[in-house]
């Protein structure tokens, strides 16, 4: 069993201005005995706050390297929270993503967290927590310094292209 002092702790947050608008995310990965801790961000020209949410989670995921350390991811996204811990992914995935938003994005994170031993924990937005209120500086930042890059998956759905996976 894993020494508890060598997990992972991972932020995030995501925003998008305007929704769908200008989006970015906020990404805080540091170890449990805070000996090391990262900043990543990205912003994006036109998305969805819920595309923002579980893209800074995708993004986080394939920045671990060592999938042997147990992995905390606490984000203030429901809609994500909700998703893994109440098994509606295995439904989305069983049904092929029929139906569902964003499954190009809910297909990747579970390529992202495949191999990992993670925990999801859901906490209060804009609730004074340290971590949470520094992700979603990072994600607003993010969203508003004129980000040139493209939410393919967004721009694909509403072209009418991004429907279906298969």
């Amino acid at each position: 069993m894993s020494d508890t002092n060598n997990k992972i702790l991972i932020y995030t947050d995501g925003s998008a201005l305007g929704n769908p608008g200008p989006g970015g995310y906020g990404i805080i990965i540091k170890t449990h005995d805070g000996k090391l801790k990262k900043t990543f961000s990205k912003g994006f020209k036109l998305t969805t706050n819920n595309r923002m949410e579980l893209m800074a989670i995708i993004d986080a995921l394939k920045k671990i390297k060592d999938k042997k350390l147990p992995v905390e991811i606490y984000s203030d996204a429901k809609y994500v929270v909700d998703a893994i811990k109440q098994g509606w992914i295995n439904k989305w995935r069983a049904n092929r993503f029929a139906k569902t938003k964003n499954p190009d994005l809910w297909l990747e994170f579970l390529k992202a967290s495949d191999g990992i031993d993670y925990k999801i924990f859901w906490v209060k937005g804009h609730n004074n927590h340290a971590e949470n209120e520094e992700c979603d500086r990072l994600a607003v930042k993010a969203a508003k310094n004129n980000p040139e890059n493209i939410d393919t998956g967004y721009q694909q759905s509403i072209n009418g292209k991004g429907d279906t996976l298969f």
